[in-house]
């Protein structure tokens, strides 16, 4: 999609992810980060005694942002006063949907499509497109799914069936859906997260509930309003939470007629990350979606997970 094309297309989603806005309260600061599963280990390593343990140590070098997502969790992840000493003074330098640290594609030679739909939560933005899921599975198309803390929380039932189902992956999509941010820089009229701990907060809150919930940490993270800056990044490649983008906004943040989805479905290139909304059964995504798959499955088109593409 060109720029102005994809430009044009987040301007029309304002309407819709303004109707996903968070609460004015700020969320609150969660104790620490999750504690991801143990690691098996042939040989049982000692515990140190308290008068040896190392001491945490604030003044960390910076982790480069991510050109693709890891193998594996890193073991501990920092605490919120680690990742606040260490970009205490970091000025960002860019913002908005495709800065340094997000994912934009798949990896160079993949013909496959990656499906990612967002469940935004909050008021307006906690329903539910049966219909759209239904069409996955009739299909057995996978897709990966970015679920917010607030639509989990008002979708118990459906949550456990889309996690027990391995046709998707569930991912994170932010504690109360916030753009993110270390200046509180808005999108949509959405305010985002004012400094680095509300950054910390914004993922680590969503991804504790997460590994609770499947009991692994999901593997990717994308912000509210798909808007960041580049400070903002950085820090969720230090939560081992790469920040996945689009290369197609499929449905302008649900805001397109069917027959525009339909549209920008098939004009989705080999390669592509398309962002779509699970969330509003009354837009037009379901539809679209329903009468372009056939269409690319006869043509040849395959679909992936985002961790069956990044290896």
């Amino acid at each position: 999609m060109s720029l102005s094309r994809r430009t044009l297309l987040a301007v029309a989603a304002g309407s819709a992810l303004a109707a996903c806005r968070p609460s004015t309260a700020r969320p609150p600061t969660p104790p620490g980060p999750p504690t991801p599963p143990p690691t098996a280990s042939p040989t049982p390593t000692p515990t140190p005694s308290p008068a040896s343990a190392p001491a945490e140590t604030p003044t960390v070098a910076p982790t480069p942002a991510p050109t693709s997502a890891p193998a594996a969790i890193p073991v501990p992840l920092p605490t919120r006063t680690t990742v606040t000493t260490r970009y205490a003074e970091a000025a960002p330098t860019d913002w908005g949907l495709d800065v340094p640290g997000v994912l934009s594609a798949l990896p160079d030679g993949e013909r496959a499509i990656a499906l990612t739909f967002d469940a935004c939560g909050g008021p307006g933005g906690s329903g539910y497109d049966a219909g759209l899921i239904e069409t996955l599975r009739t299909h057995d198309v996978p897709a990966t799914l970015f679920l917010n803390a607030r639509w989990i929380d008002a979708n118990p039932a459906t949550f456990e069936d889309l996690a027990a189902d391995p046709l998707f992956e569930i991912a994170n999509h932010g504690t109360a859906h916030r753009p993110l941010s270390v200046t509180g820089r808005s999108a949509y009229g959405i305010l985002g997260t004012g400094d680095a701990g509300e950054v910390y907060d914004e993922i680590s809150g969503n991804l504790e509930k997460l590994t609770a919930l499947l009991g692994r940490p999901p593997r990717y993270f994308r912000a509210g309003t798909a808007h960041y800056d580049d400070v903002a990044t950085r820090i969720a490649a230090d939560l081992a939470q790469p920040v996945a983008g689009f290369t197609t906004n499929a449905d302008g943040g649900a805001t397109l007629t069917a027959t525009q989805v339909h549209r920008e479905l098939l004009d989705a290139p080999p390669g592509a990350i398309v962002i779509a909304h699970m969330n509003h059964p009354a837009a037009g995504t379901a539809r679209g979606l329903a009468t372009a798959l056939p269409t690319l499955l006869a043509t040849g088109r395959t679909f992936t997970r985002l961790s069956d593409a990044f290896h």
